[in-house]
């Protein structure tokens, strides 16, 4: 018989074959990051997807949106459904 958090009893066969807890770390996305540093050091050890950059924002060599006096793309950004 295992008692739960809750108060109660369960009855378990002794053949079966299950892990009993809670997971570690629950909860820990709720808080918020509030620092760029935190969401640096967050995404440093995963990998290279921080910080997200427009396409608008960058030189025109490095993205078709780029460049101009403006940050703006100047063209349609959708494709049209007879592209090919």
């Amino acid at each position: 018989r295992l008692r739960l958090p809750s108060g109660g009893k369960k009855t378990v066969k002794s053949d079966v074959r299950a892990q009993i807890g809670v997971v570690a770390g629950g909860g820990r996305t709720d808080k918020p990051l509030l620092k760029a540093g935190r969401a640096y050091h967050k995404y440093a050890v995963k990998r290279n997807c921080w910080p997200k950059i427009r396409g608008v924002a960058k030189n025109p060599v490095e993205h078709p949106f780029g460049g101009g006096n403006h940050q703006h793309i100047g063209r349609p950004s959708t494709v049209r459904k007879a592209a090919p």
